[in-house]
């Protein structure tokens, strides 16, 4: 019986962890893309994609991996089930910047040379709108609340701000000189801007479109990412072979960790605890340890690789079967923890509906039995304490006000 038992844990954790496990990073001087095993940190799968592949984005449940091929004028398309491209898609001339909103069913690429944003539907891989923006369009970020998508514009030192419903720009942000790298803050409420030819991150508030500081980092910076509870920002210093962690609180740089030659693209894992940061020089891929800000292994990809973009899926299926596929996004920090944890959710726009005060969080064990409920009432970060759970994995589920499942996952407790 102990054996049966077992053999059960491991199985549902496999399941759970299908997607969430792996890095994509696109070899812009081999025309391909590596597929790394972010568990064992090798490289498992190189997959033939389009001319001078540069920026990617992850679907947010793991099972499309969208890629700009430069030189093609073209996004990949690739299946994470089997690792090939299941569609090529044309776009606007000189893609570079690319993102996929947070239900999947749109992808907007950032065209330099034509300073416009291509909207592409997800379902029949076809441009839907084509969105004017600034002078040499470059980095793109979809907001996770779904509302806005933000564009770097490299030529005008601009980030246009873009209404998600109706595809056109209703604001424009001036910041400093040439911005490249993007992200939005987990909870929506932050944009973090990198600015190559000064050397600094803006930091803007969503609410108001205005800068709220200038952070001073390494020499060409390049891409910027988020850790899955927002309170860091890792931004990339080309020249400087470096990596700026900063304090979103504070605002200001807090280590600043050597890395390979170039580095570019930027991704964390997204349990929070390891940062993979590209090196464009180096054809290598490092691993951080965020606890130590230290690296801890070295993975050798392909020639010249960027991956500008997220290339590591934030989504972990959780093996209990939903009901109702929300475009609503979860994710918990630290995990593992031994004390306390942050689950911070962003409501899709038709799980928000479902949202009212009979929402919980449910917390079951292995065994299928609850263990412990949290009421949810329109908050956006919930807080998880110990209390007297046992060492060990732990599935989570939000119940929504008719008693449905609008989001699941797992969580260790250690």
């Amino acid at each position: 019986m102990k054996k049966i038992i077992t053999f059960l844990v491991v199985g549902l954790f496999l399941v759970m962890n299908a997607h969430g496990q792996t890095a994509y990073i696109t070899n812009s001087g081999d025309n391909t893309v590596s597929v790394i095993n972010i568990v064992t940190n090798t490289v498992v799968a190189t997959i033939p994609v389009g001319t001078t592949p540069h920026g990617i984005s992850v679907s947010s449940d793991g099972t499309k991996v969208y890629i700009v091929n430069d030189s093609d004028n073209s996004v990949s398309v690739i299946n994470t089930a089997t690792n090939s491209v299941s569609a090529t898609i044309p776009v606007g001339n000189g893609p570079y910047g690319i993102s996929v909103s947070p239900d999947g069913s749109k992808i907007y690429v950032a065209n330099w040379f034509d300073s416009t944003v291509c909207v592409i539907n997800t379902v029949s891989n076809s441009i839907s709108a084509t969105i004017p923006v600034g002078n040499g369009a470059y980095g793109v970020s979809a907001s996770p609340d779904g509302l806005n998508v933000y564009v770097t514009n490299v030529n005008a030192n601009t980030v246009s701000v873009i209404n998600a419903t109706t595809n056109s720009v209703y604001y424009t942000i001036p910041v400093c000189a040439q911005p490249t790298g993007i992200a939005v803050s987990p909870n929506s409420s932050k944009i973090y801007v990198v600015n190559t030819s000064n050397n600094s991150v803006n930091a803007i508030s969503a609410s108001t479109n205005h800068v709220l500081d200038t952070i001073m980092i390494g020499a060409n910076a390049a891409c910027v990412t988020f850790s899955p509870d927002g309170s860091r920002v890792y931004a990339t210093n080309a020249y400087s072979n470096t990596v700026s962690v900063i304090n979103t609180n504070i605002d200001t740089v807090s280590a600043t960790i050597p890395v390979g030659n170039y580095p570019l693209g930027i991704s964390v894992s997204p349990d929070g605890t390891k940062l993979y940061v590209v090196n464009g020089s180096d054809g290598s891929v490092n691993v951080i340890n965020t606890s130590t800000n230290t690296v801890t292994d070295t993975i050798h990809v392909g020639n010249s690789p960027v991956s500008e973009g997220n290339f590591i899926s934030t989504h972990i299926s959780s093996g209990i079967p939903s009901q109702n596929n929300t475009s609503t996004n979860v994710s918990i920090y630290p995990n593992p923890f031994s004390t306390t944890a942050t689950l911070v959710i962003n409501w899709g726009r038709d799980a928000i509906n479902r949202v009212s005060t009979n929402t919980s969080l449910q917390i079951f064990n292995l065994l299928g039995q609850e263990v412990k409920t949290i009421p949810i009432i329109n908050q956006k970060e919930i807080t998880i304490n110990r209390d007297n759970l046992a060492d060990g994995m732990y599935f989570y589920k939000i119940i929504g006000n008719k008693g449905e499942s609008v989001a699941v996952g797992k969580m260790v407790v250690e």
